[in-house]
C-alpha cells in the first residue's frame, strides 16, 4: 500500500515561484504524478515522473515553467513551479499513476497553491 502527502502551497504573486513536495510511503517506487483541481473544475493532471526519474511528462499549459523531479532516498517527488500565473491557483494533489497517466491510489488532502494577480 502507497501513501502520499503533499506539502508545500501558499500564496504566491504572479511571476513567482514556489516548489510543492509529496512524501511517499510504503512501496515508494512508483510513478508518482501531480494533479490539480482549481474551484468549479474538474481535476486535471500537471506532471509525471517515472519510477527511476529517467523519464518526464508535462500537461501543455505547464510546459517550460514547472519540473518535475524524485529523490528516492528520500522518498519524496517535488514540483517546482516557476512563473506562476493566476489560473495555476488551485490545490495540488501528488498520486501514484499508471503508465496511461491514470492516477490509482488513494486521494490526499492537497496543497492550496493561491496566485495573485
Amino acid at each position: 500500500q502507497v501513501q502520499l502527502v503533499e506539502s508545500g502551497g501558499g500564496l504566491v504573486q504572479a511571476g513567482g515561484s514556489l516548489r510543492l513536495s509529496c512524501a511517499v510511503s510504503g512501496r515508494a517506487f512508483r510513478s508518482v504524478g501531480w494533479f490539480r483541481q482549481a474551484p468549479g473544475k474538474e481535476r486535471e493532471f500537471v506532471a509525471a515522473i517515472s519510477w527511476s526519474g529517467g523519464n518526464t511528462y508535462d500537461a501543455d499549459s505547464v510546459k517550460g515553467r514547472f519540473t518535475i523531479s524524485r529523490d528516492n532516498a528520500k522518498k519524496t517527488v517535488y514540483l517546482q513551479m516557476n512563473s506562476l500565473k493566476p489560473e495555476d491557483t488551485a490545490v495540488y494533489y501528488c498520486n501514484v499513476v499508471t503508465a496511461t497517466m491514470t492516477p490509482w491510489g488513494s486521494w490526499g488532502q492537497g496543497t492550496q497553491v493561491t496566485v495573485s494577480s
